[in-house]
């Protein structure tokens, strides 16, 4: 048995918010009890004490949009290295994308990502790809691939350009009661990725990618999904039109949720100017009012949920030219302190909003058994100083590229468990 002693208790699930002392046993939160009384237990009835004071409990994060880049492409990351730096970061259960070399298109590698996922100490799953190849012609055998295991379904990384194709797959994946999430860029108005089109694109002699290229799908497939009534996911929303197309589609009745990423809601494309390419990725930072009603939907719910898009590259690969360099930056260790920084501190959200959207609600989109606190749920917690800070100078990440590099962070993991064991300790 494990004592987590007297930290304040966060539960998203049940809105509660207040010290207690959590007994873990046989994987499961046993018992909450009164804070200090030790569960009526002694001390040497527990294998661990865990002294809380000072501390917070949460329930582990979930991020449903992660790239450990495993199998194919394990120089960059791979799946014990990425599950360590979900560790690290808090993150209990993560979601995989498809877009690994061979594609998760097919039931072997799927089995490949979830059997060396089981042996990593976290809930790693993946979602599966919509089509065949990525090519956006076909579509994949979806009920074959859930029933082997598959989270979910994706494209990410390339978008579903063809709108006859997305009806049917949003028939299929209702069908199914799956969710389907979406990349949405149409390429079609992008002549540089990663870099918003605006006063930064202009400065550096580039045209970029504006938001009508998000704003433009989005609208579609709010619509679709409106017409067929299948879940779906806008993924790394970055457009503040976008947020309000989002805003309209569930307000009309649509199954439409929305992910941000912390370095949305942190960022500019001034950090361009600054950080190069290391601020490069898809979609790309966009406006000082975007930003601002990134938050505004976070506030009021339109965004369901914060989801790094964690997107280890290698030095040599960022280290090319702006227009040259892939996109993406790491996320997994620094979410946490960039929603307490950007969110918390300042009052958009509370400790309890950011829970259910950094836990509860991944958890509710993917239907998972995880993202509250209570008694008989899964010993799957994060235990946080949210007023410690450190320095984002060393990952457990292969890969180290990220804006934040060498910043102070506010907001500590001291520890993470997964399953009723201590899978990350500080």
């Amino acid at each position: 048995m494990i004592l987590i002693k007297g930290s304040r208790v966060l539960d998203p699930a049940g809105k509660t918010d207040s010290r207690a002392d959590l007994v873990i046993e046989d994987g499961i939160i046993r018992e909450i009890c009164p804070p200090d009384t030790l569960g009526g237990r002694t001390e040497a009835e527990y294998e661990q004490i865990i002294d809380g004071t000072g501390l917070v409990t949460a329930p582990g994060l979930v991020d449903v949009h992660v790239h450990f880049r495993d199998p194919g492409l394990t120089y960059k990351e791979d799946i014990h290295t990425g599950a360590a730096a979900a560790a690290k970061g808090g993150f209990t259960t993560v979601v995989c994308m498809a877009n690994t070399k061979p594609l998760v298109d097919n039931e072997e590698t799927l089995r490949y990502v979830l059997e060396e996922g089981k042996k990593t100490g976290i809930h790693v799953l993946s979602c599966a790809a919509v089509s065949k190849g990525f090519k956006g012609e076909e579509l994949t055998d979806m009920e074959g691939l859930l029933a082997t295991g598959a989270a979910g379904f994706t494209d990410d990384g390339i978008p579903l350009m063809d709108g006859p194709f997305v009806l049917k797959a949003m028939e299929e994946a209702a069908r199914l009661d799956t969710v389907i999430s979406f990349h949405e860029e149409d390429k079609s108005f992008i002549r540089e990725n990663g870099i918003n089109h605006g006063a930064v694109s202009d400065q550096l002699g580039i045209y970029g990618s504006p938001s009508l290229a998000e704003d433009s799908l989005v609208a579609r497939d709010c619509m679709i999904a409106l017409e067929t009534g299948a879940r779906i996911d806008v993924q790394h929303i970055s457009s503040g039109y976008s947020v309000e197309l989002v805003r309209l589609a569930k307000k009309l009745g649509a199954d439409v949720w929305a992910e941000v990423t912390p370095h949305h809601f942190t960022l500019t494309e001034e950090a361009v100017l600054e950080h190069g390419t290391l601020a490069k990725m898809n979609p790309p930072l966009r406006t000082e009012l975007d930003r601002q009603m990134l938050i505004a939907g976070l506030k009021d719910g339109t965004i369901d949920l914060i989801a790094t898009d964690h997107a280890p590259h290698s030095k040599e690969e960022k280290d090319k030219p702006l227009t040259e360099a892939p996109s993406g930056i790491i996320g997994l260790e620094t979410a946490l302190s960039l929603g307490i920084e950007q969110l918390v501190k300042p009052g958009h959200l509370n400790l309890l909003d950011l829970m259910e959207k950094m836990s509860l609600n991944p958890a509710r989109l993917y239907k998972l058994d995880c993202g509250r606190i209570c008694e008989g749920a899964p010993a799957d917690l994060v235990i946080f100083d949210e007023n410690e800070t450190w320095t984002a100078d060393q990952f457990a990440s292969k890969a180290s590229n990220t804006p934040f590099l060498g910043r102070t962070m506010t907001g500590k993991v001291k520890y993470t468990i997964c399953e009723g064991k201590v899978v990350y300790q500080d």
